[in-house]
């Protein structure tokens, strides 16, 4: 089990980690002094199964924290351990798994840990696709890199579609704005979906693309998706969904109009 632990000050911070290895019986623990730093780790593939976290710290709040750590790992736990009892409720409301008091015992992990809920080998094995703020596909923890920005751009929006087989004219009226209804237009959409198969062959998720002849979808079952998450009543990504439903993409806008109507 790989654990992080986060608080600015250092002595604690140290006397967390001990608490924990104990009570784990030698887990992995990792410790950081601003959240910020434990966010870099996870991008770069530290993926933890828990995060033990202080609230109150510069720079990145606690609070903050939990909402940026659940779009780029939403499958890590979190528990909250804090001087103050007064941040219960806005904890629970970004919905993280614990709230404890300091000093910690190794009691109390214990027991906070024997509720935290396993994950399948079937959800490890989903990319992560992060559809507010900004869209971001991540596959097991790291970003998944695409040569061509407008490729992204394709996947973004077969995930707007959510797993509806769209067609040759529909790609391109969305990514420019016209229909597709000359050769150098079909061999562009070509390309990119030639070049959105190789970036996931890579990844070993080429099979999530369904082909037929000129149509493209995907298939959502494959994907652990935040905008899914929400459409299907899961109140973590209810909580965690902050910002704009894929703002840099101007064929979204009708997606996040009719979410920010769903949620008034």
């Amino acid at each position: 089990m790989l654990i992080f632990a986060i608080d600015d000050e250092k002595k604690i911070l140290e006397e967390t980690k001990e608490t924990i290895i104990k009570a784990t019986g030698g887990a992995d623990v990792r410790t950081f002094t601003r959240g910020a730093a434990a966010l870099k780790d996870i991008e770069q593939g530290g993926k933890p199964d828990v995060v033990f976290s202080d609230i109150e710290m510069p720079g990145l709040s606690g609070l903050e924290f939990a909402i940026k750590l659940k779009a780029l790992s939403p499958d890590t736990r979190i528990i909250f351990v804090t001087e103050y009892e007064k941040y219960a409720v806005e904890a629970f409301k970004v919905k993280v798994h614990g709230y404890l008091l300091k000093p910690l015992n190794a009691l109390e992990v214990q027991e906070e840990l024997a509720y935290l809920p396993g994950q399948s080998k079937a959800e490890q094995e989903k990319l992560v696709v992060q559809c507010f703020g900004h869209f971001e596909v991540y596959w097991h923890g790291k970003p998944v890199i695409f040569k061509r920005k407008q490729t992204k751009e394709l996947f973004a929006y077969l995930v707007d579609r959510e797993g509806a087989i769209c067609s040759a004219g529909e790609i391109a009226l969305a990514l420019w704005e016209q229909e597709s209804d000359g050769k150098a237009e079909a061999n562009r959409i070509r390309v990119l979906i030639n070049d959105l198969k190789s970036t996931l062959k890579e990844i070993g998720m080429d099979s999530l693309l369904i082909r037929e002849r000129r149509h493209i979808g995907i298939r959502r079952e494959g994907l652990n998706c935040d905008y899914y998450r929400m459409l299907e009543g899961d109140m973590d990504a209810v909580n965690t969904c902050r910002g704009a439903y894929m703002p840099e993409y101007s064929w979204a806008e009708l997606t996040n109009a009719r979410l920010q109507f769903r949620k008034k």
